[in-house]
């Protein structure tokens, strides 16, 4: 009995969460698409909107998650709040052995199928690329921003976000952007038009294969 009652009085708390963030977040919608330099929709990029000043009530996720699928960070491009906990679970039957070396977070952790690591606070800004010493190919990246206003573009190079009234900074970001990320910033104030547009100058570089190196005979070794 106390199970149920300790079950009801946290999906009531959860309820009493999400309403107090749709009002907090309550505003315009607004779409942000982005193409290249021959107009073609831009996938999987991390668009961020930070405001000038604050006038909501910033809440962190949670935790996120990224796992190892078929020796495959996944998802490949994870953009997380700031202060927000990464859980890494490994999905393969093999040992992983995930680190970086970037300003902003340095870590390593090995992963086993039946061992569960703890989830890891990341409490800086930027970019975190990862790495697996045991599969060299692996490549994966952790974008930490200081805003809860942010996601990853559709397969149309789309994403939509309600944003509050106030100004901001649209900052957009990805490992295959050749351009200056600053020439790409924009400032607006909402309410603004429904959609803002983004096209980059110069060509992406081209999307990692999933096995640069080939077939890996030693990939199950412990």
């Amino acid at each position: 009995m106390t199970i149920i009652w300790e079950f009801m009085f946290k999906s009531c708390l959860v309820f009493l969460l999400l309403s107090i963030s749709l009002f907090a977040y309550s505003g315009q919608q607004i779409v942000i698409n982005v193409t290249n330099n021959v107009g073609k929709a831009v996938p999987n990029l991390v668009v961020y909107l930070t405001a000038n000043q604050a006038t909501y009530e910033s809440a962190v996720t949670d935790m996120a998650i990224m796992d190892q699928i078929n020796t495959q960070f996944l998802p490949h491009i994870l953009p997380v709040q700031k202060d927000t906990r990464v859980h890494f679970p490994n999905s393969d039957s093999i040992k992983h052995h995930v680190y970086s070396f970037s300003a902003a977070k340095v870590f390593e952790l090995q992963l086993y199928k039946d061992l569960q690591s703890d989830p890891m606070l990341f409490a800086k800004t930027g970019l975190v690329e990862l790495g697996c010493n045991v599969h060299d190919w692996m490549l994966g990246y952790i974008y930490v921003v200081d805003t809860p206003f942010f996601g990853m573009t559709d397969s149309q190079g789309n994403l939509a976000m309600v944003l509050p009234d106030g100004d901001y900074q649209l900052d957009i970001w990805s490992p295959r952007i050749q351009d200056d990320l600053a020439s790409l910033s924009r400032q607006i104030t909402m309410p603004n038009k429904a959609s803002i547009k983004i096209v980059l100058n110069q060509p992406m570089l081209p999307e990692l294969s999933q096995y640069q190196q080939g077939a890996d005979e030693f990939s199950d070794y412990e």
